[in-house]
């Protein structure tokens, strides 16, 4: 960054932190509130696509800018605007795009150790944020971000688009007014199919057209030990969340959404393992995070082996059909006193009674981009079908689920069910993916699940109590690498 962009940067920030942030009426008058809102794209090897998409489809939007650490991925994307008649600015730095005072708001789709600080950045500079789901990788810098939201007055949504849509909000209303009577268990589901990630013989050489530098960001400077470094970083804990963080993130802020559940269960427990292959991922690819809430259990399962063992050896992709429970695969399932309601997709869901009658369906359409950009005009973020505090809370709820699994221990087979057997959820739950592990071939004998801590949260509170305190609140949060560091915005007016 030179020296001009990044003294126009922490001016920014130093005014918004002062509290001079713009005000609605303010921003009222300003282009992007009686023109275009003008919106760039950070991160575009993935998500960052699908944004682009969303926001070409909302009127009165404009792409103005795209950032990533990548310049080839940078090069393509622009190049692909520029053949649909938009001239985009590319920054490989974020934090010369945040100097740009003609940018009203950002989307972030950056890989999950990134989103916390490249928010809380853009909110400092006066930009409003559309932040991809986990909103980040662990839990204390979520709920930094959740401050900078409401410190600098910006518009911050989560990736949580199963909000947004009617079929959903309509679904759980309807439960909660009690027509199923009360919610015995919410659980979630993701049962997709993960192929190992292959082993390296040695760390990654890096490819000019990456800046490794901001793209390790608050992540040490190492390069790491695998064959891929897009996307693959998803299954190694230093940059990832593993699937429970990826996919669950949606089920599980369905599954409390359903409950009503505002903040942190009373316990946590994981079991699970990264099983059926060795590769140089580290995140549980077989996993059961069961969350002790007063209302209800809330059960997420993860499954990235097929319903049954394929042929092919090293484990490269195989044809096999993934298992499901009821139906589902990737979804949810309420379990209520007088029935259940199950969601297979994003957007619709279906009501049955205890006898599986079929007593009401809801359907629903994707709205959380056109969402963000509504609330951006109005600043009425009440309106916000994703807001920052829940898609926090629901972030935290895959942190738990991981801190759980990383203190946890090798379990024998009839060990592990001896200490489970007094929680019917769980043991229920593991039985069926000790089943499933069977039909994989894998010995749990030679290869055993990890029993994790059962981590107890303090009330009203995110930090852990109890025996495991003292090993699990360090792992609340990291070792940031400056200058990449979250601040801590706790104790700040």
């Amino acid at each position: 960054m030179n020296p001009v962009d990044r003294r126009s940067f922490l001016r920014s920030s130093a005014f918004a932190a002062a509290g001079a942030a713009l005000s609605a009426r303010t921003w009222a008058q300003s282009a992007g509130a009686n023109g275009d809102i003008r919106v760039a794209v950070v991160g575009l090897n993935g998500r960052g696509r699908n944004h682009l998409q969303s926001l070409q489809r909302v009127k009165g939007v404009r792409v103005v800018a795209l950032c990533d650490v990548d310049s080839a991925v940078l090069a393509r994307a622009k190049k692909s605007l520029a053949e649909e008649g938009s001239e985009v600015r590319t920054y490989v730095d974020l934090r010369e795009l945040l100097a740009q005072k003609d940018i009203d708001a950002v989307s972030i789709a950056s890989p999950n150790h990134q989103h916390a600080l490249q928010a809380v950045w853009a909110c400092q500079a006066g930009k409003d944020v559309y932040v991809e789901k986990p909103v980040s990788h662990n839990v204390w810098e979520g709920r930094q971000l959740v401050h900078a939201a409401a410190r600098h007055n910006r518009v911050v949504q989560c990736g949580t688009q199963i909000r947004s849509g009617e079929g959903l909000r309509e679904a759980v209303a309807w439960v909660r007014s009690g027509q199923l009577g009360r919610v015995t268990a919410a659980r979630g589901f993701c049962y997709k199919r993960r192929d190992s990630i292959g082993r390296a013989d040695a760390p990654l050489q890096i490819p000019a057209n990456i800046n490794f530098d901001l793209w390790c960001g608050p992540a040490p400077l190492v390069p790491p030990r695998r064959l891929r470094l897009h996307y693959d970083w998803h299954w190694v804990h230093v940059t990832g969340n593993g699937d429970v963080g990826n996919q669950g993130i949606h089920q599980m802020d369905v599954a409390r959404w359903f409950l009503g559940e505002t903040g942190l269960p009373r316990t946590t427990l994981s079991v699970g393992g990264r099983l059926g292959y060795v590769d140089d991922g580290d995140t549980p690819n077989t996993q059961v995070v069961i969350h002790d809430y007063a209302s209800a259990p809330l059960i997420f399962e993860v499954r990235g082996l097929p319903a049954k063992a394929g042929a092919t050896a090293g484990g490269g992709r195989r044809g096999d059909t993934m298992d499901n429970f009821r139906g589902v695969g990737v979804g949810n399932v309420i379990d209520c006193e007088g029935g259940s309601v199950v969601s297979t997709n994003y957007f619709t869901a279906t009501a049955y009674d205890k006898s599986g009658k079929v007593v009401r369906e809801f359907k629903g359409v994707d709205r959380h981009m056109q969402n963000f950009i509504d609330v951006v005009r109005s600043r009425k973020t009440a309106d916000l079908c994703g807001p920052i505090e829940d898609g926090h809370v629901s972030s935290a709820l895959c942190h738990l689920g991981n801190i759980s699994h990383v203190l946890g221990k090798a379990a024998q087979p009839d060990a592990l069910r001896e200490r489970i057997r007094g929680n019917a959820g769980l043991a229920e739950a593991c039985g069926r993916m000790m089943e499933h592990l069977g039909t994989n071939a894998v010995d749990l004998k030679a290869t055993p699940l990890a029993l994790g801590a059962l981590l107890q949260i303090a009330p009203g509170t995110e930090r852990f109590t109890g025996e495991f305190a003292a090993a699990a609140n360090p792992l609340l949060t990291r070792q940031y690498r400056a200058p990449f560091t979250v601040p801590d915005l706790s104790g700040k007016a």
